[in-house]
């Protein structure tokens, strides 16, 4: 398995496919790299060249106990890029994902990047504030913490039906795209993904969003029932310099029939754009 190894001594695993262009997919919380893989094999099918790693603590990468957070995160995709030399890439973060590729450009500037995608992605604030009215309160994330903690297995399992909107009358989701989500987050060290609640939900991303000088494309579902979209996409989409917004009307939190469809062949406008 292709790995390389942090500043901080961890082992990274990352899937290196195709030539041409870089696209760098980063996914959600807890899965890893085969979240990516249809988007992955299409990009390199195109011509392109897709990478797609596991965040620390997730997938086959190291479980750390420590450094599981935004800041980190963004210096592992950061260190990533700069082992593979990559040059005019695009970055697509999903989900968490989206918050490790916008802490990663503000942190780290584009120098090495063309232009970035914001799936269903965690910024600006998911966490209802003062400031952020229209976040998820905090006891909701507390659930989240319980349940992982309680019985991480079963509460995986139960993730999966609205991570995809599985739960909407006229659902075709299968019952194998349940039980893939279900076998991705049992490979997410359990500490990491604890740590990763916090990270996904209290980093505040308002001011990374208006360094950000490339073009971001931000694409988020209507029925988003894990990053609930009225403080998410479009408030990214307003704080960003040079954005564009799609809203899917309808569509899951996760990748999945007529939505990952549609995604695919815009995400390949974009590439192409």
């Amino acid at each position: 398995m292709p790995t390389f190894t942090t500043s901080d001594g961890t082992e990274i695993f990352y899937k290196d496919w195709g030539t041409g262009q870089p696209v760098v997919f980063s996914h959600g919380w807890p899965l890893n790299a085969d979240a990516w893989d249809n988007q992955s094999v299409l990009v390199a099918e195109a011509g392109y060249r897709a990478i797609a790693h596991d965040r620390r603590g997730h997938g086959r990468s190291t479980q750390t106990w420590d450094g599981n957070h935004m800041d980190q995160y963004a210096d592992d995709l950061a260190e990533l890029i700069e082992a593979l030399d990559l040059r005019d890439a695009v970055v697509v973060g999903h989900s968490t994902g989206g918050g490790e590729v916008t802490r990663y450009l503000a942190r780290h500037g584009t120098d090495r990047v063309a232009k970035a995608v914001l799936l269903g992605a965690v910024p600006p604030l998911m966490l209802k504030t003062e400031n952020n009215p229209d976040g998820t309160p905090l006891e909701a994330f507390d659930e989240i913490r319980e349940g992982v903690g309680k019985d991480r297995s079963q509460y995986y399992a139960d993730l999966a039906t609205p991570f995809f909107s599985a739960n909407r009358d006229g659902s075709t989701v299968s019952a194998g795209l349940r039980q893939s989500f279900w076998l991705w987050s049992m490979q997410a060290g359990h500490k990491s993904a604890l740590d990763c609640i916090k990270a996904f939900s209290e980093t505040d991303f308002t001011d990374d969003l208006a360094k950000i000088d490339v073009p971001v494309w931000v694409a988020h579902a209507e029925d988003d029932q894990i990053v609930p979209i009225q403080a998410a996409g479009p408030k990214a989409a307003e704080l960003l310099p040079q954005a564009t917004l799609t809203v899917y009307p309808g569509g899951s939190h996760g990748l999945q029939g007529a939505f990952e469809r549609q995604f695919n062949s815009d995400l390949l406008n974009f590439l192409r754009a």
